[in-house]
């Protein structure tokens, strides 16, 4: 690669960064001023004093704590369920073979292209039928098993896992769920790792199916509470920002402590024989 080909590949790299970074930057920018600011022309683009304030606002006019508590059970229920069921299909469909295995998993895959609104009706009628209406039930059970998942998974389990491993393994007595706990989970942890940040992001995130289900308010996760700060004829936008910017705090952290057990994860296999 020639000089001017690296000087150009870093300037559009770090174009990227700045790129992807500032969102977050504006969002601390906008919290720690007050609303008027982000009506001023030309906008501010320096820090203010006013996030505790601000915070205040926000612990004032919703049960975030309550609210942050409740989204952490949900996203890590949901995550954990995911994983599971979902490495363990990908699993069975990567190394195993059983009637009808690639029908079914071309049905998988189909069920990724019908848009998530159009069965928000019929999960509700399901959902009233079972009575979890305004229950957490309603937001776990029905996201178990991830199709994207079960696709990631297999697709990874496919050349990670060795087909003389698992040979070995039946030599030894092992049946089905023992490989997959000895021996596909060690292998799949780079894999569970993606899939659990992006699992957990999503389940985090979510806002209208929780706003659909969810009635009392003591019950509410994070973006349902959040919503709140949006008055009926005046927002405060200080007050939303900085409810933003203390809800995306976590997934941070998340981010950060995965990462890195992500990658060391890949540093490992790489030097593997």
């Amino acid at each position: 690669m020639t000089k001017m080909k690296k000087i150009v590949l870093h300037a559009s790299l770090t174009l990227g960064v700045i790129i992807s970074i500032f969102p977050f930057y504006w969002l601390i920018v906008m919290a720690t001023n007050d609303s008027s600011a982000s009506f001023k022309f030309p906008p501010v683009w320096t820090f203010g004093d006013q996030l505790f304030v601000n915070i205040q606002k926000v612990f004032a006019e919703v049960d975030f704590l309550k609210s942050i508590a409740n989204t952490i059970l949900v996203s890590t229920i949901s995550t954990v369920l995911v994983l599971f069921f979902s490495s363990l299909a990908g699993f069975v469909f990567a190394k195993f073979d059983f009637p009808g295995k690639n029908k079914l998993f071309v049905f998988t895959l189909a069920t990724m292209m019908i848009p998530a609104q159009l069965s928000l009706i019929p999960m509700f009628i399901m959902m009233q039928q079972f009575g979890w209406i305004d229950s957490y039930k309603a937001l776990i059970i029905p996201g178990l098993v991830s199709a994207f998942g079960i696709f990631w998974v297999k697709q990874y389990a496919e050349g990670a896992i060795h087909d003389d491993l698992l040979n070995a393994a039946r030599i030894d007595g092992c049946g089905i769920f023992r490989m997959y706990w000895s021996i596909a989970l060690p292998v799949l942890r780079p894999a569970l790792a993606f899939l659990g940040i992006f699992t957990f992001m999503g389940v985090w995130n979510d806002y209208l199916w929780p706003l659909i289900v969810l009635n009392d308010p003591s019950k509410y996760t994070l973006m349902v509470a959040l919503a709140n700060l949006k008055g009926l004829h005046q927002t405060d936008v200080a007050a939303v920002m900085t409810g933003t910017l203390l809800g995306t705090l976590p997934l941070i952290i998340l981010f950060l402590i995965v990462s890195r057990q992500f990658i060391s994860d890949i540093a490992a296999g790489a030097v593997k024989d």
